[in-house]
């Protein structure tokens, strides 16, 4: 029994809960920097080297600078409160490791879409995935340096999303900035499966 609880003016906790994020997009969109600006633990990241295998499958286009890959996941953790905590689950990004989006995706509450508006196209997948199973998401459009800033309803109509998702701009190098994606998504989802109940 925790004794700590029974000191006055104390709380005990009478249930925790831990939920699940998935951070997910294309190829070098900054899910691994995500998860390690805002985790408040040391970031678990299973990355490698690009390897001369990969130069016909790796397209570094708008990323030539990358040097490494997820090539499992990366994992860090927030504590929003005393027993409530967001797991966050960075995906790979390339395609021969998708097999691993099903096994991450189990118990999620939803994802984080990062899209590079250079490059667009990449997101697709993980749209079409989380449209696909019904998991909520929102899109968080990194915003990176020197990269063209559009305005979301542009970013919406050329990903062909819904009107009730949301489009965040982001940096996903600033503490604040993935906050705010994250709190979004957490009310989206929230509210989304509110309105499911009966």
């Amino acid at each position: 029994m925790d004794y700590a609880a029974c000191e006055p003016g104390a709380t005990a906790v009478t249930s925790a809960l831990a939920i699940k994020i998935l951070i997910a997009g294309g190829f070098g969109v900054g899910k691994t920097t995500m998860v390690g600006t805002i985790s408040e633990i040391r970031p678990l990241h299973t990355e490698e080297l690009l390897s001369e295998r990969g130069v016909d499958v790796d397209d570094v286009s708008g990323v030539e600078s990358k040097s490494t890959t997820t090539v499992a996941l990366d994992f860090g953790r927030i504590t929003i409160r005393e027993g409530l905590w967001l797991y966050l689950f960075g995906t790979p990004g390339q395609d021969r490791f998708w097999f691993m989006w099903d096994e991450l995706a189990l118990g999620a509450l939803g994802a984080v879409v990062l899209a590079d508006t250079r490059r667009l196209q990449d997101s697709f997948p993980a749209v079409d995935y989380f449209e696909q199973r019904g998991i909520p998401f929102v899109v968080g459009v990194n915003c990176f340096d020197g990269a063209r800033r559009h305005d979301p309803a542009k970013v919406r109509r050329a990903l062909g999303l819904n009107a009730h998702v949301p489009i965040v701009l982001c940096d996903v190098r600033d503490r604040a900035s993935v906050r705010d994606v994250l709190t979004t998504l957490v009310t989206y989802a929230v509210e989304g499966a509110g309105r499911a109940m009966p």
